[in-house]
């Protein structure tokens, strides 16, 4: 078996560590070359798997709660502002080319200036 599919099935077997991805303290690729460096019954794994826990229903409530913890709101209503101003030039543009032009009328040949 491949180094990646061990590291596939570790990962399955302590789910723990994908606690430490979603908070943003390690990387899967920080953890893969430990893995490959260390294997799976090192010590250096202590820290990671101590107090271990497997997720269950209930923890999604938890991470749903840290998720919108996380959220900055002053961002995204500047994202929101950005598009509005984008729409509102894009309405503004299409609104001028619907609109006719006035095209330029030539005057008569015969005709003086105040005839």
């Amino acid at each position: 078996m491949a180094t990646k599919e061990k590291f596939k099935d570790f990962v399955k077997k302590n789910p723990i560590l994908l606690n430490y991805v979603r908070d943003g303290k390690m990387t899967w690729q920080k953890f893969y070359e430990i893995y490959d460096m260390y294997g799976e019954d090192e010590a250096v794994w202590n820290d990671y798997l101590k107090g271990k826990k497997v997720q269950n229903s209930n923890s999604s409530n938890f991470d749903l709660a840290s998720f919108i913890k996380g959220i900055d709101l002053d961002s995204i209503q500047n994202g929101v502002n950005s598009m509005q101003r984008v729409l509102g030039l894009l309405q503004d543009m299409s609104s001028k080319k619907d609109t006719p032009k006035e095209t330029y009328k030539a005057r008569p040949l015969y005709k003086h200036f105040e005839d």
